[in-house]
């Protein structure tokens, strides 16, 4: 089964074409700059050269049109025609409470996603535009939603709730829905096959370190905690997010600094986090560098950041008695030795016990301690086009 994969940005649409047979990616692609000037595509298949494709395109519709036409290329495409795609999985980032599992889209679906916008301001409306344009070009290709919230919604109830008025959850759905989740279960998924066990009887804390960063406790192949909350803003300090403060700074900043509400709003998503503590980058690898001359604001929003996340792996020990399996993934988890390091150094105390020479890896699978007496430590590079077509596939076939 030939699956493609779509996932929609407001101006950008990324995607796969896998063959499930094997698990294989077949073509891969990039669309930047829809409806913008300097519209383009870099298309990639599988054992050819990548090529850039540069015309205009209006609306995702446009987009989608010449990502099909670039599959089916003589020269540079990776099929022979449209109907050798069987099914299209789209990235879905919010589900709401409405959905626990990935679902075949239908009118009711789509109802359902739509009322989810409040909840996803940013990222469902491009998401529903890439929907509907694959479903005006392929009308008769199932197509299936996968949510990053879906995998979180195991998470008891008295870990997802605030401490609020209990009818601001009951009118507005406040309370916590956590993301990455696709990524969480690929990479819990892949720990519990290199250790060759059930999932089912495996406590995994897992790690999704990149410039947006989550922690994540899976409990028997459940979500049960997880750092971000309402918003992708809560939890560990990010590149330019905050994650977790005192709300009364938020109200204190607000007076002192007269800001309005999306003044706030753009300074803890944009402007906080390390990049706002560097006062340097968002970029891990600008702030490692300049740490490493004696930067000591660097250093010091790199200390922040491995201390966030070894808080919350301490916090998800406590909460499931054991781990495991610690996994490291995303762009810093799978590429930082050094972060990685920081973060387990003290960790011993909890049978966390990283081997320094085999943590320098970048990019790839490994193990990063051999005493098999301890908690399993992993790198592993996080597959959520994988993820989404493995569950497209399973709804398809059923």
């Amino acid at each position: 089964m030939n699956i493609l994969v779509i996932n929609c940005g407001s101006s950008s649409l990324k995607y796969q074409l896998l063959d499930m047979k094997e698990e294989q990616v077949l073509a891969k692609g990039l669309v930047e700059r829809i409806g913008i000037e300097g519209s383009r595509i870099k298309h990639t298949t599988t054992g050819k050269d990548q090529v850039t494709i540069e015309e205009p395109m209006k609306d995702h519709k446009k987009a989608l049109e010449m990502v099909l036409n670039a599959l089916v290329d003589s020269e540079y495409g990776a099929i022979k025609s449209m109907d050798e795609i069987e099914a299209v999985g789209h990235r879905v980032v919010h589900g709401g409470e409405k959905f626990a599992n990935s679902v075949i889209i239908d009118d009711e679906v789509m109802k359902a996603i739509r009322e989810c916008i409040e909840l996803a301001p940013l990222h469902n409306p491009p998401n529903i535009m890439g929907i509907e344009a694959c479903k005006e070009l392929m009308p008769n290709t199932p197509m299936v939603a996968v949510f990053d919230t879906a995998f979180h919604q195991t998470i008891p109830k008295a870990n997802y709730m605030y401490p609020l008025p209990y009818e601001l959850y009951e009118k507005y759905g406040i309370r916590k829905y956590g993301f990455h989740g696709t990524s969480h279960k690929y990479v819990s998924q892949r720990a519990a096959e290199l250790l060759g066990r059930p999932i089912e009887e495996l406590n995994i804390v897992t790690c999704h370190l990149g410039n947006g960063a989550s922690v994540c406790a899976v409990q028997g192949g459940k979500s049960v905690e997880t750092s971000m909350g309402f918003t992708p803003l809560e939890g560990l300090a990010m590149g330019t997010r905050s994650g977790d403060v005192d709300p009364a700074v938020i109200l204190f900043i607000m007076e002192k600094e007269g800001l309005s509400f999306d003044e706030v709003n753009e300074l803890l998503n944009k402007k906080s986090g390390v990049l706002g503590l560097s006062g340097i980058s968002s970029d891990f690898r600008d702030l490692e560098e300049e740490a490493a001359k004696g930067n000591e604001r660097a250093l010091l929003a790199l200390q922040l950041f491995c201390n966030r996340v070894k808080k919350y792996i301490g916090a998800y020990v406590a909460l499931m008695c054991r781990i495991d399996a610690l996994v490291f993934t995303a762009g810093i988890g799978e590429n930082s030795p050094a972060v990685r390091e920081h973060i387990c150094n003290g960790l011993e105390c909890i049978n966390i016990k990283l081997d320094k020479e085999l943590n320098q890896v970048r990019g790839k699978e490994a193990r990063l301690n051999s005493d098999l007496t301890s908690t399993a430590i992993f790198v592993i590079p996080t597959n959520e086009e994988l993820m989404i077509a493995r569950e497209t596939k399973e709804l398809v076939e059923k």
